[in-house]
């Protein structure tokens, strides 16, 4: 089963990478478009295709590790109860981190050379702040993890 399962996802794997390639090929060497603007700045024709290809790629993997944590946290929760609650002490924390991290966001609207559209509003600026205040803090918890770890290691 487990030959079954590895092979499944060595295809994918190299699938996706081929999918990756294609577009961004397409992107890189696919041609301009249009100039935007007066400053005659060029567009790539692909743009679209690659931000659809990154959004669908980002629901991918949030699907899938959603779906890997309820798995993970049902198994749990038959063979150690104690323990499958106490593993959701991460993600309640992360809950509260993009609480604190929304609440610090910004509201103000940003003045945009040659930008006409309608997501320059607070909801969408206190998300993207809130997105960016929980990416330093995970980043931060990784590097500290890192360091506790190493230190720790080398006490012992």
């Amino acid at each position: 089963m487990s030959k079954l399962s590895y092979r499944v996802s060595y295809y994918v794997l190299y699938a996706l990478f081929a999918v990756i390639v294609v577009v961004l090929g397409l992107f890189y060497f696919g041609g301009d478009g249009e100039p935007l603007g007066p400053e005659l700045m060029q567009n790539p024709i692909y743009t679209d295709a690659l931000l659809y290809l990154m959004y669908g790629l980002l629901g991918l993997t949030i699907v899938l590790t959603v779906g890997a944590f309820i798995v993970q946290f049902g198994g749990a929760l038959k063979d150690n109860p104690m323990a499958a609650i106490k593993s959701l002490l991460g993600v309640v924390l992360l809950v509260i981190v993009m609480v604190v991290a929304w609440s610090m966001g910004s509201e103000e609207t940003l003045v945009l050379q040659g930008y006409d559209g309608n997501e320059n509003v607070p909801f969408w600026l206190k998300l993207s702040d809130m997105f960016l205040y929980t990416l330093y803090f995970l980043i931060a918890a990784c590097i500290v993890a890192i360091l506790g770890s190493s230190i720790k290691k080398a006490l012992q």
